[in-house]
């Protein structure tokens, strides 16, 4: 069966049909390009880029020049997928028009699909004022990595009755809004549950639980390349930091050693051309 591009509508109608959606981070054409291949459904060029590739502490730093830097080289790999830019700190939490225009840049200039944001009452608005604009919005709720500080660290959101309830209306207006999914980030389980069986629209989760419609990953993470934490809802699928290192210092020696490169690796002139030479 050939290939379609998928689209918001597509993600939409997975959910209708209890089809389960996959979701993986990407950042680069190759990565792209291989999550692509493998049937990922949606790449998200994550602001995690900032922690993951360009070694921020943490996502705040990451600048729109940055995420659309990473979003064209993704476009450029994935033919298939559902590609999403995610939205830096502060590029749309301060007017509308500045929401709509950066969104819009994420379309125009990076080639993506749809946009993500952080937050839930607080950008219903922005939220609605986009979508309004013509361009795909996915929600993110829970755990929001751009207001860590006011969320006292990297915690679980919703362990009480008051602010499980608040994530729970936080998804149902962003739903009203116009989201055509939500991302559901590091909350209890039975949570997830109750607010993907309230929702018509599509929930993704990342250490929310079995439950949600879809499951996303940080790809390096799940690969085994970022070094500083290990997030407890991350599965490790392979240990690619211990083969890189081994290759590295594989190569490293065999360099020292006059091991590489061998006659094999190299390029040669007849000898009767190189006799002319003097």
């Amino acid at each position: 069966m050939e290939r379609k591009k998928i689209t918001p509508v597509d993600i939409q109608k997975m959910k209708e049909e209890g089809r389960k959606i996959t979701m993986l981070t990407a950042y680069d054409y190759p990565t792209a390009l291989l999550e692509d291949r493998a049937g990922i459904d949606i790449i998200l060029v994550g602001d995690s880029v900032g922690m993951t590739v360009l070694g921020y502490e943490n996502t705040i730093p990451v600048t729109m020049d940055e995420m659309i830097h990473h979003t064209k080289a993704v476009t450029r790999g994935a033919r298939y997928a559902l590609i999403i830019g995610d939205m830096p700190f502060m590029s749309y939490n301060t007017s509308e028009r500045e929401a709509i225009l950066n969104a819009g840049r994420f379309m125009k200039e990076g080639g993506a699909d749809a946009v993500k944001l952080e937050g839930g009452a607080s950008v219903k608005e922005i939220v609605r004022a986009i979508v309004k604009a013509g361009i795909p919005v996915m929600g993110h709720i829970g755990l929001t990595p751009q207001t860590i500080s006011m969320l006292g660290g990297f915690k679980v959101q919703g362990k009480d009755a008051q602010t499980a309830q608040r994530i729970i209306e936080d998804a149902l207006l962003l739903e009203e809004a116009g989201a055509f999914a939500v991302l559901l980030e590091a909350i209890p389980a039975p949570i997830a549950r109750r607010i993907t069986e309230r929702l018509k629209i599509p929930t993704i989760g990342i250490g929310a639980g079995p439950d949600c419609d879809g499951q996303v990953l940080v790809v390096h993470d799940m690969l085994g390349l970022f070094d500083r934490f290990t997030p407890k809802f991350a599965k490790r699928y392979v240990n690619l930091s211990h083969e890189m290192l081994k290759a590295f210092e594989t190569y490293r020696e065999e360099v020292l050693q006059g091991i590489f490169p061998t006659d094999q690796h190299s390029f040669h002139i007849d000898e009767k051309e190189l006799e002319k030479i003097k």
